[in-house]
């Protein structure tokens, strides 16, 4: 999220405000994300990531960072830790990833942060050896990192690209609907997969959501 006093630059108080955001979205959605899971999944993706974010916002309590890369490196390991089935070794990888262009920073512009939304995507798609189509998270993710993208090419701002990621995160969960899941547990239904929006891909859209609110 970006600061309101540097509107162009992640801070780690705005990266901090963006986790309490994520963490608000997952407890009005989780309901949502459950259902949806229900018809596909393990009926857990809600709760999970619910549980994942208590354990992040219990870290912001208790705890402050001096760089971008120091916060979420911690935040990937809480997930890790908290987050049951695929979703926490998956976005903890993605926090974890997130760091590694931020290191030793304590505010990135919109080329920056862009390496590190990058980085954390790449991450993802190691650990889920997923590809577009698939109906996974990814689905949401990729088009959003190439709406950013052509947005700061554009010359617009960290602000303005992330409306343009998290407007195109939304699109892109939305198309998974139509979508043969191939990839975790949804994969074993097939075609019966089709019809139902992805878990993954909703959380996935409201974790870019968070970062404009």
């Amino acid at each position: 999220m970006a600061n309101s006093s540097t509107p162009q630059t992640l801070t780690v108080e705005g990266l901090t405000a963006w986790l309490h955001a994520y963490a608000a979205l997952i407890a009005e959605h989780e309901d949502e994300l459950t259902e949806l899971d229900a018809a596909i999944g393990d009926a857990d993706h809600g709760t999970n990531m619910a549980r994942g974010m208590t354990s992040v916002t219990a870290l912001l309590a208790k705890r402050t960072f001096g760089t971008l890369d120091a916060l979420a490196k911690q935040v990937g390991m809480a997930l890790v830790s908290s987050v049951g089935g695929a979703a926490g070794p998956l976005y903890g990888t993605f926090w974890l990833r997130f760091a590694q262009p931020l290191a030793g920073l304590t505010e990135a512009d919109a080329g920056r942060v862009g390496l590190a939304l990058h980085a954390g995507v790449d991450g993802i798609r190691q650990r889920g050896r997923a590809e577009p189509g698939d109906k996974t998270m990814l689905d949401a993710l990729l088009p959003a990192l190439d709406a950013y993208d052509a947005a700061v090419a554009d010359g617009a701002g960290l602000a303005d690209a992330l409306v343009a990621a998290a407007d195109r995160a939304d699109d892109g969960c939305a198309a998974t609907v139509p979508l043969v899941a191939h990839r975790g547990r949804a994969s074993y239904l097939g075609e019966r997969s089709v019809g139902h929006q992805d878990p993954g891909a909703t959380s996935a859209a409201l974790l870019l959501r968070a970062a404009v609110r």
